[in-house]
């Protein structure tokens, strides 16, 4: 038995071991065996459980004076049984405890109430320590209170490893939240577990429940089959740029997105020692849209002024094929009557057959000296294209023009467009001419409603351009020549190169595995639809003149 045992429990610790407590006295340590109690603890085992606790044990009287301390009391307080027996509780007190904790505990356990919280004690050598302390009232025969039984453990460490990761959450929160760039955290079911105050905007302003979703879409689109590799691989990927077309007020936008995955230890208990990951995916989103628009206005510039010498030249290239084919027709003749000469051997037509077969000869070298003067188109490039950027760009190079003949456009493109491959300069030739085509159509019917809607969308594995105006459209049985050299629909244009423009459009669309076609369902002008595989379902596209 220690020294500091109270008196007041001598007289029960040294009854004799074999003793045992009735079951009505002692119902806890009862074991049942056929309905009837078998077997019951020494109260000596109750004894030695209380002094060997791993938790500090303390009972007091009503008053709070110390009758009674375990072992682990003097390990946490330092105090031991001679130096604390005794003495009030409010001993091991600090003056940093707000009083209202002590005001709520004792009213708490004075009305006969178990209390649980938190308060600073201070040690035997007067360091300051956080206990976590509950405190119990015992009762007497009478019900009434007659002790206080205490427990308490030092939580110091516990709780500054508890603030340290708070701190930690608290200044990775600050960061991200001070950050100008979105930033969101995705579970592998891609469900957001954390994001910042800026990826919070693009909600309200991008009108999307989840933006995060939205982006990975289309990063998905546009990486094609190296989006999954790199989930595989658990790869990263870095300035992926994203174009968003909206008919907001903040119009078209481009964000550039960044990714990185990486793995978290699973907390639950069933991965304690079954080690257990999961994976996440840090996705940043920094809108780059100003920076884009500036160098936007620079590049239209240098696209009008490139266009402009591309098109003097495709317009001297047309005239000249123009002439040679006007040429070649009599030609043709030609050679047919001298065909037909020969054939009869008429010795009285020799004259003029070979007057004929100098002025072939002439042709043909006036055909040679004209082939040679034709200028050649470089080889373009093939490159991803975004059909959205590069018909915003026709259309602003157009805006002068679709301001001087009164015309609206009407822009609907799809939010987000897979790529295709091509030619960004032949395709701006290709929606250059279909847009010449509808503005000469409305001027030359007098069109009191002038509209261009120009929309994109996704089909499948194909990308969609429409492009549609209010003219006098293309009678069904013309729908299928316009598409021939040299045939139009305006019988007043003059000149070889009238009746070109859609021929150079479908060579163009040809040339990009494309197709395009009159679409027959329009009934308030004329609509011309083009489609153009993916880039994801093509290896190769053979772009030459």
């Amino acid at each position: 038995m220690t020294k500091s045992t109270p008196d007041y429990l001598q007289g029960q610790i040294e009854i004799e071991t074999a003793d045992i407590l009735s079951p009505s006295q002692n119902p806890l340590g009862q074991s049942l065996k056929g309905g009837k109690a078998s077997k019951t603890l020494p109260f000596s085992l109750f004894v030695k459980a209380v002094e060997q606790a791993p938790v500090a044990i303390s009972i007091t009287d009503k008053k709070a004076n110390i009758l009674y301390i375990n072992q682990a009391f003097t390990d946490v307080t330092g105090y031991n049984a001679a130096e604390i027996l005794g003495k009030n509780e409010s001993e091991l007190s600090d003056k940093s405890t707000p009083r209202q904790i002590y005001y709520d505990l004792w009213h708490t356990i004075s009305r006969k109430q178990v209390w649980h919280g938190q308060l600073i004690n201070r040690q035997k050598m007067g360091q300051r320590y956080l206990a976590d302390l509950t405190i119990a009232p015992m009762f007497d025969d009478r019900g009434a209170i007659s002790h206080y039984i205490g427990m308490h453990r030092d939580v110091t460490q516990a709780h500054y490893a508890e603030q340290q990761v708070s701190n930690q959450k608290q200044l990775i929160e600050s960061v991200l939240n001070a950050s100008p760039v979105a930033m969101v955290v995705l579970d592998s079911d891609k469900r957001v577990v954390l994001d910042n105050q800026m990826y919070k905007m693009l909600i309200s302003e991008l009108d999307k429940k989840e933006p995060a979703l939205f982006f990975l879409e289309a990063l998905e689109q546009d990486m094609g089959d190296l989006w999954g590799e790199n989930i595989d691989r658990q790869q990263g990927f870095a300035n992926r740029e994203v174009r968003i077309e909206s008919a907001g007020l903040k119009g078209t936008r481009w964000f550039s997105c960044s990714g990185n995955w990486f793995i978290e230890n699973d907390v639950c208990a069933d991965s304690f020692f079954a080690r257990q990951s999961k994976d996440y995916l840090l996705l940043t989103i920094n809108d780059i849209s100003p920076l884009r628009r500036q160098q936007e206005k620079l590049q239209i510039q240098t696209l009008r002024t490139m266009l402009a010498e591309e098109e003097h030249i495709r317009s001297i290239r047309e005239t000249l094929l123009g002439a040679m084919h006007q040429i070649r027709q009599p030609l043709n003749q030609i050679h047919a009557a001298i065909q037909i000469m020969t054939q009869r051997n008429d010795a009285n037509n020799s004259p003029i057959r070979d007057l004929l077969g100098q002025v072939q000869k002439m042709g043909e070298e006036t055909l040679a000296t004209l082939q040679r003067c034709v200028p050649e188109i470089p080889e373009s490039a093939v490159v991803p294209v975004n059909l959205n950027q590069l018909l915003h760009e026709v259309m602003l190079l157009y805006s002068t023009k679709f301001l001087a003949n009164g015309i609206v456009v009407d822009w609907l493109p799809n939010p987000v467009l897979p790529n295709i491959l091509g030619s960004e300069n032949k395709l701006r030739m290709l929606f250059k001419q279909l847009i010449d085509n509808a503005v000469n159509a409305m001027n030359r019917a007098s069109s009191q409603e002038r509209i261009i809607k120009i929309s994109t969308t996704i089909e499948h594995d194909w990308v969609c351009v429409s492009v549609a105006d209010s003219g006098p459209g293309i009678a069904a049985n013309q729908r299928s020549k316009v598409f021939e050299p040299f045939f139009t629909t305006n019988q007043s244009t003059a000149g070889v190169q009238a009746g070109m423009g859609l021929v150079m459009s479908k060579e163009i669309v040809n040339q990009h595995n494309g197709m395009i076609e009159i679409d027959p369902q329009y009934k308030n002008g004329c609509s011309f639809i083009i489609r153009f595989p993916c880039q994801k379902n093509l290896t190769m596209v053979n772009i030459h003149e």
